[in-house]
């Protein structure tokens, strides 16, 4: 069966690759919601923090040996204590001020990190293989299926729901979102806020950590890993809704789908597809999809 002159196998096999794009696109865009919806802080390391958890994974397997499950939980939880330092040290002194001084302080953090890692690795790929239990691919009859990817796919979906259960129907949600309204009232309910607002940027980081580990056996790990997909996470952001926790989700998702078709209907247009579709949200609606007009 073929579509426009395609074959339905051809279809299907861009409808994965998009869906692994999204799943990317899914976390990445959630952390960014995560910690401007919670802090008010466009945080453009977080790129350099994706990169950073497959970079991180890439030592640890190669010099230390250690298992890819083992720095799958590893990964983000050192990504997420640097993520502590950046908000310790930096972040907590520009909270008040305009969100041109976030973006550019944490612009000169990215440009920091992948400085420090290209002067050691240089430009060049460096590539883990995935586990060897996810290792194959499963023939569907009408496609075959990498282990691999499908478990990139599932991985992120799971992650990427979660966090919105817990931020969207738990009373640790409620106290975080209430924290970034009224600091003063949680306060009083014994709540250390600072602490809180910590937590979260570090769990932002987590979360793009969390992308550079599933993500390493799928592309190569370079320092600049991250400065290609951070300038369209920050359209998905926009598309779906700043500050929007499930509309990251489906917008990524989606987003990443509409990509893979297009580079199967008309290639030239799949690297600016989300952008055109980023610029036709803001004229219908600038809040974006999911957020909310003021």
């Amino acid at each position: 069966m073929e579509i426009f002159g395609i074959s339905m196998a051809a279809m299907l096999s861009q409808l994965l690759v998009g869906l692994v794009n999204g799943s990317f696109y899914a976390i990445l865009s959630l952390g960014l919601a995560v910690i401007f919806g919670l802090l008010n802080v466009i945080n453009f390391a977080h790129g350099a923090l994706f990169m950073l958890g497959a970079m991180v994974t890439w030592m640890a397997m190669n010099y230390l040996d250690v298992d890819y499950w083992v720095m799958l939980v590893g990964a983000p939880l050192i990504v997420g204590a640097f993520g502590v330092l950046i908000e310790r040290l930096f972040l907590r002194w520009i909270y008040k001020l305009d969100h041109i001084y976030g973006l550019l302080l944490t612009l000169g953090i990215t440009l920091l990190i992948e400085g420090v890692f290209r002067s050691i690795y240089g430009v060049s790929g460096l590539g883990y293989d995935a586990p060897e239990l996810l290792q194959g691919a499963t023939d569907l009859g009408f496609m075959v299926l990498p282990n691999y990817r499908a478990w990139v796919v599932v991985a992120s979906i799971v992650v990427c729901l979660a966090t919105w259960y817990v931020i969207e129907k738990t009373k640790l949600g409620a106290y975080l979102r209430a924290g970034t309204e009224n600091p003063r009232l949680v306060e009083a309910f014994g709540i250390n806020v600072p602490v809180m607002v910590t937590l979260t940027f570090a769990f932002g980081s987590a979360l793009a950590a969390f992308a550079g580990v599933l993500a390493a056996p799928v592309y190569q790990v370079t320092p600049l890993m991250g400065q290609h997909l951070i300038i369209l996470v920050f359209a998905v952001v926009v598309i779906g809704g700043m500050g929007s926790i499930m509309g990251s989700i489906v917008t990524g998702l989606g987003l990443g789908v509409i990509e893979g078709f297009t580079k199967v209907f008309y290639p030239e247009a799949s690297s600016t597809v989300v952008f055109v579709i980023m610029a036709i949200v803001l004229l219908i609606r600038p809040a974006g999809l999911f957020g909310k007009e003021k």
